[in-house]
């Protein structure tokens, strides 16, 4: 095995014990400060009116705790479903209503989920997307569940929306996660791609909690029958059709997200689709309504427990690079209720500070290599095609692409979802990783990773106002006689006030959602919102590259992605000091190029694309 892979293997078990006093004075090495105390995020979600709880399955994931998907929590959608020109954000929940928050575009929202009827009191929501499938000019919505039924809403553009899921033909029971709208065709309709995992729950139904009972250990999870994922061809006229197999898009399981780029630059939009066990999966698009797994011969070894993924430009050439976090492979302790890994855990994040190159995990466990190889072999997986640990492609041109997270410093430890975005305006994109597991585990930060200009970064969360969260590491009700740690699963990013500051939102396990809204000194910035005419309306996949002097900055106009999560189609670019823009080029997704010269700065552009 080579030296690389064995910097990324994980231990599979501890022999530690440690007493709970020390593993609280522990964990303060978690928020060290690396910075000087500058302005940052301020959390605001009651001050903003966001009085949202996501509630958990009490005998899944309270005190009979059990190791199985429920314990990923649920996810969270931005988008403009009002048309009034501000972001709105709709929370999915395990056990009760979802809701949906009106911006009222001065730093509050206000609850119209009642009266917009996407309450969805009724079943296990996991994830969201805002798009104009219709090309209607109003946000649809799409809600994925656990063998509740996924969802699909039409916007009335009367602030309320009609179920169609039946009429579109989008009617799926499974065990569903992220689903994307994207125009895999380029005929100007939106296509749904829907993730699925496995079949991880039994076939018996608990009435209390309204959902069918998960199983019980990791072992019988891992096991379970694979599902797989679904696309749908957009027919254009309200209506869907299953093209899955010919499309050659099904996947290989355990599917919880999924990255959409043209990462080869040829016309097509291209998908990544990690597995939570077992390797991800890069697809070309052929441009002819099929894909084809080009992973080997373009990204090489691929993250083995991978949740979520996201697209952005790291290192400021002008070219999107690809992030993948790996929840799974740090979860060799098991249950681990007495929390004898905390200090192993720490000694791993600490190393990560003080060498970036150095290793990730405890790489002298015995047995660890053999044992797993056996382990992969009878999953049926390639023991060498796997990392163990985050990843971070940098796109290198001509679709080639090079694996530098240690380098870049985004290795994190239990990661979930991804929200990237540049924070402090400063040119250059960060990346916010959302972190922890909950009861009955100990507390772990979410990381603010932000990008220090020349292909790194540097973890300010204590710094800059996310760690540690306000209210305390801990919720305020506890789980039995024991406390519960405070622990993050999906995140959106969006100028929510329209001050040109990008702003957190997140939901968290089993607690009430994070508001971070930006406080950092205003720097020059300009966005853009832009509006298909012969693409798609909500132009996803559009490539906007800005010049500015030398320095040449890329962002796309995404759709959901990151982990159980969709943020802003504004497309933002900070400028730091730069006053002055030379020229923006945007790609269209049907192939249209626009150029617009010495656009004006701190200003929210409308642009629609031009005609052939």
């Amino acid at each position: 095995m080579s030296d690389e892979a064995n910097s990324r293997s994980v231990a599979p078990a501890l022999a530690i014990t440690i007493v709970v006093a020390g593993l609280i004075g522990a964990s303060f090495l978690l928020f060290r400060n690396t910075g000087g105390g500058e302005s940052g995020f301020q959390e605001r979600a009651q001050q903003a009116g966001i009085a949202f709880h996501m509630n958990f399955l009490t005998k899944e994931q309270g005190e009979r705790f059990r190791i199985n998907l429920y314990d990923h929590g649920s996810g969270l959608a931005v988008g403009d479903f009002d048309n009034d020109g501000r972001d709105d954000i709709y929370f999915l929940n395990q056990h009760g209503q979802n809701a949906l928050y009106r911006n009222r575009g001065d730093g509050t929202f206000e609850d119209v989920t009642a009266k917009a009827k996407v309450a969805l009191g009724d079943r296990i929501s996991v994830g969201a997307t805002f798009a104009d499938y219709d090309n209607d000019g109003w946000a649809d919505l799409f809600v994925t569940s656990t063998r509740g039924g996924n969802v699909l809403f039409h916007n009335r553009g009367d602030g309320t929306f009609e179920d169609v899921t039946a009429a579109a033909g989008v009617s799926h029971v499974g065990h569903s996660q992220t689903p994307v709208f994207f125009d895999y065709d380029n005929d100007g309709n939106l296509d749904l791609y829907v993730t699925n995992t496995a079949k991880w729950t039994t076939d018996v139904f608990d009435f209390t909690g309204g959902n069918f009972e998960g199983k019980a250990s990791l072992g019988s999870l891992m096991t379970s029958p694979k599902e797989f994922n679904i696309l749908y061809h957009n027919n254009g006229n309200g209506t869907f059709t299953d093209v899955t197999e010919s499309a050659g898009l099904k996947g290989r399981g355990w599917a919880g997200d999924v990255a959409v780029f043209d990462y080869d630059e040829d016309g097509f939009l291209d998908l990544f689709v990690p597995s939570m066990f077992g390797r991800g999966q890069l697809y070309r698009n052929s441009g002819h309504g099929t894909f084809t797994d080009v992973t080997a011969e373009t990204l090489g070894k691929t993250s083995h427990g991978a949740i979520g993924t996201k697209v952005f430009d790291y290192d400021g050439d002008g070219r999107l690079d690809l992030f993948v976090v790996d929840m799974h492979s740090d979860m060799w302790m098991g249950l681990d209720t007495r929390h004898t890994s905390l200090e192993q855990a720490t000694q791993m994040q600490n190393r990560r500070f003080l060498s970036p190159n150095g290793p990730t995990a405890n790489e002298d466990v015995a047995d660890f290599i053999p044992n797993q190889r056996q382990t992969f072999a009878t999953e049926g997986e390639n023991y060498d095609e796997l990392l163990f640990g985050n990843a971070l492609y940098r796109n290198l041109g001509h679709g080639k692409f090079a694996e530098t997270a240690i380098a870049a410093g985004l290795e994190t430890f239990w990661p979930w979802g991804i929200a990237t975005g540049d924070y402090d305006n400063d040119g250059n994109e960060d990346v916010f990783i959302t972190a922890g597991m909950g009861y009955p585990f100990y507390y772990w930060p979410n990381s603010l990773m932000m990008n220090n200009g020349n292909g790194t970064f540097s973890d300010r969360a204590s710094a800059l106002g996310i760690e540690p969260p306000t209210g305390g590491i801990y919720q305020g009700k506890n789980i039995g006689p024991l406390r519960a740690a405070r622990s993050t699963r999906s995140a959106a990013v969006a100028d929510f006030d329209g001050d040109g500051r990008l702003d957190i939102v997140t939901n968290n396990f089993n607690d009430r959602p994070y508001f971070f809204a930006n406080r950092f000194p205003r720097r020059n910035y300009v966005a853009f919102r832009l509006t298909g005419t012969t693409s798609n309306r909500d132009a996803i996949g559009a490539v906007i590259r800005l010049w500015a002097g030398s320095k040449v900055m890329i962002r796309q106009v995404s759709p959901a992605g990151g982990y159980l999560s969709q943020s802003s189609r504004t497309v933002h670019f900070g400028l730091g000091d730069v006053s002055k823009v030379d020229r923006i080029e945007i790609r269209w997704p049907r192939g249209i190029v626009q150029t617009l010269n010495n656009p004006g700065i701190n200003v929210l552009h409308q642009i629609r694309e031009p005609a052939q």
